[in-house]
């Protein structure tokens, strides 16, 4: 008898395409689902059969009480190397090995700047005119070139979002706690000598840091004050890095002058959510890392995580 195994969370229905399983479908069942399972009794009853669970980065949490209604569940896969969402001591306390895949970060530096284009240059709001036959010019757009891009974290990220903001002609500024001024430098941007420091400044705000507990809340409500009326903040990180209440008080009050926003609290967005509706903000359905070659590399190495599961050499653990 076949191995059971489940994709969740497929939105797309591409897992199956985007990698050659026939390397183990002579051993493994594989069932993808595009539906998200927000109700618990209802991704246990699909999975609950399972060997094999291969989830897409935090879109179903795998905490402990879920791995205890999953006895039959031995190897968890998830697309990226870190996912908070799964209880990794749960995970090794019911035997179940969990691996995940190297990823890239072209994909979410591009999103940010598109993000970052489409505030400053209000093309949703033009293109919406366009198409209803509204009129014919009804803005005026930001330039870029002599303003400054303030980047929150320097990372793998942040560096590529921080060299295209210099091709830009912008003045790049960048901060973290552990951030030094010989890093930033090699990047083309001046330190920032605080985070208070870099919000004052910055006409764009950017955040590129993992989320942890020295980063959550890092943006509140005193820190989106200090930013100009003018600013706009983008976060294609992680929502908790930034008090949701807060920003969507700023939006509101015009503190700011929008958001550009890929990830949320709660996904998929609920539909009353106010990031639906405020006309400050652009926001994307958490597309950052959703790109061909990012899900190509991802589920081919889903593949490899198995079939070494199944020859008892298990690769990119992640517990």
């Amino acid at each position: 008898m076949k191995l059971q195994c489940a994709i969740l969370d497929d939105y797309q229905g591409v897992a199956l395409s985007m990698a050659d399983w026939s390397s183990i479908e002579d051993t493994i069942s594989v069932t993808a689902f595009q539906q998200h399972f927000a109700d618990e009794d209802a991704l246990v009853a699909a999975v609950s059969q399972c060997d094999i669970v291969v989830v897409m980065r935090e879109r179903t949490p795998f905490h402990g009480a879920l791995f205890e209604r999953l006895p039959n569940l031995k190897l968890l896969v998830t697309t990226g190397m870190r996912n908070a969402s799964i209880d990794l001591d749960a995970a090794k306390r019911h035997g179940v090995v969990v691996c995940g895949t190297e990823s890239h970060s072209r994909a979410p530096a591009e999103l940010t700047w598109a993000l970052i284009l489409g505030l400053a240059k209000n093309l949703v709001k033009e293109n919406m005119e366009l198409r209803r036959n509204g009129p014919w010019q009804s803005t005026v757009s930001t330039d870029l070139r002599g303003k400054t891009l303030g980047v929150l974290g320097l990372g793998r990220i942040g560096m590529q979002v921080a060299q295209i903001g210099l091709a830009f002609g912008m003045q790049v500024v960048a901060w973290s706690q552990n951030l030094t001024e010989d890093r930033a430098n090699a990047a083309g941007a001046r330190l920032a000598a605080s985070k208070e420091a870099l919000l004052r400044e910055a006409d764009f705000v950017t955040i590129h840091l993992v989320l942890s507990d020295r980063t959550r809340g890092l943006i509140g409500r005193r820190d989106l004050q200090l930013m100009r009326s003018t600013a706009y903040l983008i976060n294609t990180s992680r929502s908790g890095i930034v008090d949701q209440a807060a920003l969507q008080d700023a939006l509101r009050r015009g503190l700011i002058a929008g958001a550009g926003l890929d990830v949320f609290d709660v996904e998929p967005l609920p539909s009353d959510h106010p990031y639906r509706s405020l006309p400050n903000v652009l926001a994307t359905p958490h597309i950052g890392y959703v790109s061909q070659d990012t899900y190509q590399a991802w589920f081919t190495q889903v593949v490899e995580d198995i079939e070494a599961y199944l020859n008892g050499s298990p690769v990119r653990l992640l517990s």
